[in-house]
């Protein structure tokens, strides 16, 4: 009975106490989540609470089509993880997708967002390129009568096959 009370006094104290208390948290970004820029950034910075481990952290960056934008160079210095960027030049929303690892703890995981506002930049007028004309074009319409004998050929093989296992299993069921 005495080690029932014990067990259920440990159980009590351990929920009771708060579940975050040890747990590492971010502490900032840059670019700041939720931030427009009009410069692109050479590198995305994230600072924990907790001094991160050399390994096992992970940063993307997506562009607002979702291919990866960082350069996949990852520097963890205390509690700052930092990751390389390529140059991006589409405007739109980019995200920063982490998961960093603190000794002892649970992976810190989550994802923030900034706005890159592209300058406008005036091209030129592009010149005409020549493009070919009706008389010059290549011929692509083929005729697809290898094509039709292919398939033919094929159905026929295959309904050959079909009375043939009809057949074998014909011959099978009766000898039983």
């Amino acid at each position: 009975m005495k080690r029932l009370s014990t067990l259920i006094a440990i159980l009590g104290i351990t929920l009771l106490l708060p579940a975050g208390a040890f747990a590492n948290t971010l502490v900032s970004t840059d670019p700041i989540s939720g931030a427009t820029l009009k410069t692109a950034p050479s590198a995305v910075t994230i600072i924990t609470e907790l001094p991160l481990m050399d390994e096992g952290n992970e940063i993307v960056v997506t562009d607002p089509s979702g291919a990866r934008v960082d350069d996949g160079t990852l520097t963890i210095i205390g509690t700052e993880a930092v990751v390389g960027m390529r140059t991006i030049k589409v405007a739109g929303m980019y995200r920063v997708t982490y998961s960093l690892l603190a000794e002892g703890d649970t992976p810190l995981t989550g994802s923030i967002t900034f706005n890159f506002s592209s300058p406008v930049v005036e091209t030129p007028n592009p010149t005409p390129t020549p493009s070919m004309s009706a008389s010059e074009a290549p011929n692509l319409n083929g005729s697809d009568f290898g094509t039709n004998l292919f398939v033919i050929a094929l159905l026929l093989l295959a309904i050959a096959v079909t009375v043939g296992m009809a057949l074998y299993a014909r011959k099978i069921f009766s000898e039983r």
